[in-house]
């Protein structure tokens, strides 16, 4: 059941496929979050974890009403395993247009199109990207990859002190439809 947000709602998705080694990097992140919001981290007291899973136009109406999103996955960047790259708002649109540039790029790229569609998307948007370096089957990240848990964490975390002191933007700007 989906839950209405408040409109300076930051949400956080973790997305990912847990029985395909590194392609679940998102969701593995996402727990780590979780571990530092139940511990007290004031950045994330405010803000909405979800498990976004391997995607589902489901998460349309979270990501709606949200007023910033960021976005972990697993992301080809063409970089070694475990490199962390940071992508916002028209940047982030960019990478996932170009093909290649998420393990799930036609779902999110599309999840996020549809948000468009209906004048929602959320104006603040990152995609915090990390290299894979399996997606055979396997039940956790490979250990480059999970060593490369901390600095996402850690890029999430600079996303929202950064975002800290800003309002939130309510609308796009003309150049971000």
């Amino acid at each position: 059941m989906l839950r209405a947000m408040n409109p300076q709602t930051t949400l956080i998705l973790g997305v990912g496929n847990t029985v395909l080694s590194d392609e679940g990097i998102g969701v593995y992140v996402l727990r780590r979050l979780e571990t530092l919001q139940a511990a007290g981290d004031p950045l994330l007291a405010a803000v909405e974890l979800m498990d976004g899973g391997t995607l589902s136009f489901e998460l349309v109406g979270p990501i709606t009403a949200a007023a910033r999103l960021i976005v972990i996955d697993a992301c080809q960047l063409q970089q070694s395993p475990g490199v962390v790259q940071t992508f916002t708002d028209i940047e982030m649109d960019e990478k996932l247009r170009r093909r290649g540039g998420s393990v799930h790029e036609v779902g999110l790229s599309d999840l996020l199109d549809m948000t468009r569609l209906l004048d929602e998307l959320p104006p603040q948007r990152a995609l915090i990207g990390i290299q894979p370096h399996s997606l055979e089957l396997g039940e956790a990240p490979t250990p480059t990859v999970a060593a490369a848990i901390p600095a996402a964490c850690q890029a999430v975390l600079t996303l929202l002190e950064c975002w800290r002191n800003e309002p939130a933007v309510t609308e796009d700007s003309p150049d971000d439809r």
